[in-house]
């Protein structure tokens, strides 16, 4: 993996836990085979690897991703005790 792909790549993504759940997703798409999500979405991949296509898609914007909004859910009561 290219060190200057990973720091790229994460100033867009801004979190490195983020950053290392889409690389091991879209790793293991193009290592899947057949179907779209498996070919790289960039025109010229050369000798480059998997994480590296990863990266690259991440840093030219060819792929995006969404964290969702935490939604607050309340807490059910508990039966009160007697002392």
């Amino acid at each position: 993996m290219n060190a200057e792909f990973v720091r790229q790549a994460l100033e867009k993504v801004g979190n490195p836990n983020v950053l290392v759940n889409l690389i091991s997703r879209r790793v293991r798409q193009l290592n899947a085979g057949g179907g779209g999500a498996s070919r790289p979405l960039l025109a010229d991949v050369g000798h480059l690897g998997a994480a590296d296509i990863a990266l690259l898609e991440i840093i030219e914007d060819k792929m995006g991703w969404e964290i969702p909004e935490l939604a607050e859910t309340p807490r059910p009561a508990g039966k009160k005790r007697r002392k």
